[in-house]
């Protein structure tokens, strides 16, 4: 049965959560908060001013938002962090424009995600952070944003991540936040391996609760509500002759693309894109294989991702996306950007993109191309990270690839950003669609026990999808209530 979160299950396990929050000093944002960070309290907004943005306390709870100033410490809220990349740099005429993750705590966006997920089991007494453990199985900032969540609800974290994932995840979990933290073998599209991982867990730790970024709606919905939203805002903020023309998200756990699901209420003739890698192009071709592009998982279609409101895939070479990797994040590359009239500003600043940034950048100048777009045309992406996530992959390019000059940021622009074709991506059919979904049975139904009726029901009923996706109406109520009964608003 696919679960809707209205209502309190366990009495107990929601009470042993207020104490627990009243004690340390937690109150929740409402997801309407997160939305528009300026409703949040004035004495909240006080409280984080001398506060860092990644530092471990209750308060940055309020900071999982698109606005938040960018600031290291002590900033508050404005408008929602963007990057508009200029012609001269992605060779298309239609404008593009990333949201950035950067500016989240923990670095990424995924801590909201995580948000989705746990709060709502909190405050019905579907998990209780006195008595049990919240497991984070992810491919990296998921478990990032999972862990720090946790720590600053007041109870502990158990983070599942392949082995071969960047260094700074793994030491930053252990050593920052004090998670448990589980390697599973292989690399990020080794997802079955954390599955399971997960299933052991079961069987053997019954305080430990997972929180399957794959399956948990929460995430979905979470991205439809505030990342949607946000990306409406900055659309009408552009003013003149612009079109709502594209929206582009790597695959991942198929949270992210469900602003895609918010965008096309506001623009029905959207394009809505997803990117994987050509390493693993699993949407694209039944494909399997291995890739360096950090976050976005494969060899599975998630549970929540509405396959019915994919336009486009796109499979991107990770190959390019390392070689890019560098032109963004060596001086001889960023000053060869600028000679060739990238302004100075946006060359400083595409440090922001993240390896699976710079792919969905990638899939949006694919997508520009493919459509013929104008610049008229507006594509929305994202930037789930940051490079500040990737320092030992860039140190490990130096040390295999050698110092780089300007002759390799000449190739590297040139081949992977202006040569970029249309193609390894396919605009897709109504049957092409319904295979896809088709795909869910094999790892949801055979391996994870879902139900034959519920793959049925997400594909058929066309009252689930907006069913689930407006769970956060009640959420917010229920978030108010549990507030009152910790009492805490009311002493500030």
């Amino acid at each position: 049965m696919i679960e809707i979160i209205d209502r309190i299950t366990n009495p107990k396990a929601l009470e042993n959560a207020v104490k627990r929050f009243r004690e340390k000093g937690i109150i929740l944002p409402t997801f309407h908060q997160q939305q528009n960070p300026e409703q949040i309290p004035d004495k909240i907004k006080v409280k984080l001013k001398d506060v860092g943005l990644w530092e471990i306390n209750p308060v940055n709870l309020f900071r999982i938002t698109w606005k938040n100033e960018p600031k290291e410490k002590g900033g508050l809220f404005g408008k929602v962090n963007y990057l508009e990349l200029p012609k001269e740099l992605t060779g298309v005429n239609a404008r593009i424009i990333l949201l950035l993750g950067k500016w989240f705590p923990t670095g990424a966006h995924k801590v909201g995600a995580a948000y989705g997920c746990l709060a709502p089991r909190i405050i019905t007494g579907g998990f209780d952070p006195t008595t049990q453990k919240a497991v984070w199985p992810s491919t990296g900032n998921y478990c990032r944003g999972g862990a720090f969540d946790s720590k600053l609800m007041g109870t502990e974290s158990v983070a599942i991540l392949p082995e071969e994932m960047s260094r700074e995840r793994f030491t930053w979990l252990r050593d920052y936040v004090g998670s448990e933290v589980i390697a599973t073998p292989g690399c990020e599209s080794n997802v079955k391996e954390i599955y399971d991982k997960c299933w052991e867990i079961r069987r053997t730790k019954p305080d430990y609760v997972i929180f399957n970024q794959f399956d948990e709606f929460g995430n979905a919905a979470w991205h439809y509500n505030i990342t949607g939203k946000a990306i409406e805002e900055v659309f009408n903020e552009l003013g003149g002759k612009s079109n709502l023309a594209a929206y582009v998200s790597a695959t991942g756990s198929a949270g992210t693309i469900a602003a895609g699901d918010y965008l096309r209420t506001i623009a029905p003739h959207i394009k809505v894109v997803a990117s994987e890698a050509k390493q693993c192009p699993t949407i694209l071709m039944n494909g399997f294989g291995g890739h360096r592009i950090e976050g976005i998982g494969d060899k599975h279609v998630p549970w929540i991702h509405n396959v019915k409101n994919t336009d486009v895939i796109t499979a991107i070479d990770d190959e390019d996306c390392m070689r890019i990797f560098r032109l963004f994040n060596e001086p001889e590359g960023v000053k060869y950007l600028v000679e060739s009239g990238v302004p100075v500003e946006i060359a400083n600043n595409l440090k922001l993109l993240g390896i699976s940034g710079i792919s969905n950048m990638l899939s949006a100048i694919k997508t520009a191309k493919f459509f013929e777009m104008t610049s008229e045309d507006v594509i929305f992406t994202i930037a789930t990270d940051s490079a500040e996530m990737y320092g030992s992959r860039l140190e490990e390019l130096r040390e295999e690839r050698g110092s780089y000059s300007q002759i390799q940021a000449i190739k590297d622009f040139e081949k992977c950003i202006l040569g970029a074709t249309t193609d390894w991506m396919r605009e897709l059919t109504y049957h092409d669609r319904k295979a896809i979904h088709n795909l869910k049975y094999f790892t949801w139904v055979e391996q994870q026990g879902k139900e034959i009726d519920d793959l049925n029901r997400l594909w058929n009923d066309r009252e689930l999808w907006p069913k689930l996706f407006s769970q956060v109406k009640r959420w917010d109520e229920l978030i108010d209530e549990f507030n009152d009964r910790v009492g805490l608003l009311k002493s500030l």
